[in-house]
């Protein structure tokens, strides 16, 4: 199982479960209940459903039937209970025992090797209970119309359940024994269990199938991605599931996608080093390569001579792709690319005044343009600038970034206009106020 987070199912593949193995089938018409069922049903059952530990106010109850061991001398009644809200269940109780239950997803999965369910509910409040599997995955904030549950089993602490949503999706529905919506759930990908040792696997759609949606999910994002390969890369304690595509144009991506569908903007390879281990589908380390070409040849294009070595993406607004860039002439900055107006290269000093900080460069950075913009507002002053910081935006837009001088001589607050970038004015510490960097204050 692929599980990025702690604390979740460490023992579910390991978990000893009760046999009900077999996919559900959809069900004929059920039989009539008798009036005496019903009466026999309603006079024991809510009293049993209590004392099994089900938060269930029974609505509508049947007295099942008796199963009697001659030899053991023992007996168990059974009783099929529909409940107010949420699942309904079948009761056993043992003569001179704790009653316990198991939910109509359980007794109605017809069991490996048989034709049909032994105990299936049939009150008309259990028909179908894909309801209430549907409102288990609501509470998880799980995206998904259930077509086919089916019953895997019970350990000592959990109930175990595999719904097949519309769209090819599946998961493992891990729930409390005796099942109960109150308490906690957790809904797992059945991807996470394909290439699994253990013994719980989803049967109710092929892994193929399950893999496939990755495809939609490339689409929905908008990116230029013919899907050849797919591989799912795990889940995390979110829910979120990755995934990675190779594309038949050369490309990959690794794409998040939270529990309620949403699909975050993919990630190419060349850039995903630091998610889940990076690509295994596509050569990141010459998908990088590329990439580095690529932001060679667009600094170029916006004026810079810059032969990019190392890169880093900034989080970027739509249109825009915004990267710290380290050249190989020693000089770098901030790449702001965009789709459509005038690119431009911001070096380290300029780039904080358009709020992105320079990581991979050496520090320093930038510092000869801020000094050539002070001595430009300055003709006569001796600083040259040894430390910067963004200190405050006016209120007509304007930036004030404080500066700092390598003699040790109070610094200056420089006005800048942010777009584009500019100095416009610049007052002395000793006058201006709010200055904090040593040396200023």
């Amino acid at each position: 199982m692929r599980r990025l987070g702690l604390g979740l199912v460490a023992a579910l593949l390991f978990a000893v479960l009760a046999p009900a193995t077999v996919i559900s089938a959809t069900k004929a018409a059920a039989p009539a209940v008798s009036a005496d069922q019903r009466k026999a049903g309603m006079a024991a059952a809510p009293a049993l459903a209590q004392a099994a530990g089900l938060p269930c106010q029974v609505t509508d109850a049947r007295f099942v039937g008796k199963s009697e061991d001659r030899k053991a001398k023992t007996t168990v009644d059974f009783y099929e209970v529909a409940c107010q809200q949420g699942m309904g269940y079948v009761l056993q109780s043992p003569a001179g025992g704790t009653p316990s239950a198991f939910t109509c997803v359980e007794a109605d999965t017809v069991p490996e090797g048989a034709k049909a369910a032994s105990l299936p509910c049939i009150l008309p409040a259990n028909l179908d209970p894909k309801a209430a599997v549907a409102q288990a995955l609501a509470k998880q904030n799980v995206q998904c119309a259930p077509e086919a549950v089916r019953g895997i089993g019970q350990s000592k602490s959990g109930t175990y359940m595999e719904i097949a949503c519309q769209g090819g999706v599946g998961y493992i529905l891990v729930a409390s024994v005796p099942f109960d919506m109150g308490k906690p759930i957790q809904a797992q990908n059945c991807l996470n269990f394909d290439d699994g040792g253990g013994n719980i696997k989803c049967i109710l759609t092929p892994a193929a199938s399950r893999l496939a949606v990755v495809d939609g999910y490339v689409a929905s994002s908008k990116v230029a991605c013919t899907v050849k390969e797919r591989r799912f890369v795990g889940t995390a304690t979110d829910n979120a599931n990755f995934f990675e595509v190779a594309c038949q144009e050369g490309k990959g991506y690794i794409l998040k996608v939270a529990a309620d569908g949403v699909v975050a903007p993919p990630v190419e390879c060349a850039r995903a080093q630091a998610i889940l281990g990076g690509c295994q589908l596509t050569d990141a380390r010459q998908a990088e390569t590329e990439q580095a070409g690529l932001y060679t040849r667009l600094a170029k294009a916006a004026g810079t001579a810059c032969t990019v070595t190392k890169y880093a993406v900034f989080p970027s607004p739509a249109g825009q792709d915004v990267v710290e860039l380290v050249c190989s002439e020693g000089t770098g900055g901030v790449g702001v690319f965009k789709t459509a107006g005038k690119s431009e290269v911001l070096d380290c000093g300029h780039a904080l005044v358009a709020g992105y900080k320079c990581g991979l460069n050496k520090a320093g950075s930038g510092y000869d343009a801020l000094t050539a913009d002070l001595k430009k507002l300055n003709p006569t002053t001796t600083c040259v600038v040894s430390n910067s910081r963004l200190a405050a935006k006016t209120a007509k837009g304007t930036l004030l970034l404080e500066v700092a001088c390598a003699d040790g001589l109070k610094g200056y607050m420089v006005e800048y206009n942010p777009s584009p970038v500019s100095a416009v004015s610049s007052t002395g510490c000793v006058f201006a106020g709010n200055c904090k960097l040593p040396g200023n204050t």
